[in-house]
């Protein structure tokens, strides 16, 4: 079976908890990183706090081309840094050859 997790502050992510997914505290890049070092191999979903996420983007990219884990940003207690719609944003783009969303 696929596991779900979520790396991020406490106050962001706690309550995924109580749906289930698999909840990893991290306040700082560092320890994002170690703990998505350590699950990486046993999860396909992993959301991150987009504000976790922006500092490890050098992190990230090395799980870019690997078909799991997918890392999904999400926003946090601190509200959207807009990082997710600038994946999808350019997913999108990759996909169809030219940026058909709307800014």
């Amino acid at each position: 079976m696929f596991k779900l997790g979520v790396i991020g502050d406490k106050d962001s992510v706690y309550g995924f908890s109580s749906v289930g997914l698999n909840v990893f505290f991290a306040d700082t890049p560092a320890e994002g990183t170690r703990i998505l070092r350590e699950i990486a191999d046993d999860y396909a979903v992993i959301f991150i706090v987009e504000k976790l996420a922006s500092a490890m983007e050098t992190e990230l990219q090395r799980y870019a081309s690997r078909p799991c884990p997918a890392l999904i940003p999400i926003p946090g207690v601190s509200g959207n840094t807009g990082i997710g719609v600038k994946n999808v944003s350019s997913f999108v783009e990759k996909a169809v050859g030219s940026d058909i969303l709307p800014d």
